[in-house]
């Protein structure tokens, strides 16, 4: 008998069926995800340590797959406002190679979009199916503990909540899990902020592989006049070299690695960086389950990790929706697992791959492979329809 059979008894009382610790998208998706499959909204309870208002004014620039797109349009939270990639363009600095994805050979509508953190929690916080929802924020956990019938988890605030089942969503590897660990320090800093270029191309987004990292500019038109945000991987020196630049020069050297495809670079906002790792860890117990962030931290080449938190929410919502038990934790991981390594293993090929050697700096050879890979997803359409697949909708 599992011991979770008793976790639909009346007799056992707590405040919640589903605690969710992260009122971020993946667990506010999460939870407008359950109410729509019949759980009831009072018996979710969102966790945050930021306040809805602190959250809606946070400027990060986020990038959405197609895929994402159908997860929000599901719980009615599409259309926001967002830019629409129509085309991605990779190619790799001082090397031959590119290739040109494009909307029309999917038969998409867009590969993707860009949005801002702020608008999507906007529009996520503003669900009516969440109107019910028990809210708590701002609020950490300061410890949980496990019992046979429930979670007790200690509130910064001195409370207490019990809940049959614990989704962490937010902020961090969960530390209690047991599993194996994939960990990888890229020893790289993704410097990020936005910029305007002179001669944009609407609705193209460009990733560019440079000796220290990839340059990923992503079409973002906003109310300041800037139409790209900008993610620039760098080993951490010249990171720090790069920030301490004023606009002028620091506009100069983007022109100088990424080129004249737009004109010149002429605005920069403020730039921010932080430092890049893997850290995997995407197991259950059978009271608690890890999703999005909390089981799986990525480099950010392509764009993956927001959109692999989303699918964790779908299918976890969907296993959730015919019993809260051990059997359906155990059944989500078993089908998040092929998406998850494939993803994973992806990013972290495409991370690594560029920067293979401490300075940077890799052999002729293998430089010469890498254009060619390019050139060859560039015309070889089975190789380009599994790695759009992947990206644009993974597997749910």
């Amino acid at each position: 008998m599992s011991n979770m059979d008793n976790i639909g008894n009346p007799h056992h009382q707590t405040d919640a069926d589903i605690a969710i610790c992260g009122a971020g998208p993946v667990g506010l998706c999460l939870a407008a995800l359950l109410v729509k499959r019949g759980i009831a909204a009072e018996r979710i309870a969102l966790i945050d340590a930021r306040t809805v208002e602190l959250a809606r004014q946070d400027p990060r620039s986020l990038a959405l797959s197609y895929g994402s797109r159908q997860i929000l349009q599901e719980i009615q939270a599409w259309p926001i406002a967002a830019t629409a990639i129509h085309e991605i363009h990779i190619s790799r600095r001082s090397h031959f190679g590119r290739t040109l994805i494009e909307r029309n050979e999917f038969q998409l509508p867009a590969l993707g979009y860009v949005t801002r953190y702020g608008t999507l929690i906007t529009a996520l916080a503003a669900l009516p199916t969440l109107a019910n929802v028990q809210l708590l924020r701002p609020a950490q956990v300061s410890s949980s503990n496990k019992h046979d019938d429930h979670v007790a988890l200690q509130l910064s605030d001195g409370s207490t909540l019990r809940s049959k089942l614990l989704v962490q969503a937010e902020g961090g590897l969960f530390g209690d899990q047991n599993g194996k660990s994939l960990q990888r320090d890229y020893q790289q800093i993704g410097i990020v902020a936005h910029v305007q270029a002179s001669a944009p191309v609407e609705h193209r987004a460009f990733e560019r592989f440079t000796d220290e990292g990839p340059l990923a500019l992503l079409p973002q038109d906003d109310i300041h006049g800037n139409n790209y945000a900008l993610v620039w991987c760098v080993r951490p020196e010249t990171a720090s070299q790069l920030l301490a630049l004023d606009d002028t020069v620091f506009l100069a050297a983007l022109a100088e690695v990424f080129g004249g495809r737009l004109g010149r670079f002429i605005k920069t906002s403020k730039r921010n960086g932080f430092a890049l790792g893997l850290n995997a860890r995407p197991a259950t117990s059978p009271r608690t389950v890890a999703i999005g962030n909390a089981a799986q931290t990525l480099h950010p080449v392509a764009g993956q990790g927001l959109n692999l938190g989303l699918r964790d929410a779908a299918i976890l919502a969907r296993s959730l929706a015919s019993e809260i038990s051990a059997d359906a934790l155990h059944q989500f991981a078993a089908s998040r697992k092929v998406d998850r390594n494939i993803t994973i293993h992806l990013t972290d090929v495409m991370a690594r791959i560029f920067t293979s050697t401490p300075d940077g700096a890799s052999s002729q050879i293998q430089q010469t492979l890498l254009g060619l890979s390019l050139g060859l997803v560039d015309v070889i359409k089975p190789v380009r329809h599994l790695l759009v697949r992947q990206m644009m909708l993974g597997q749910r």
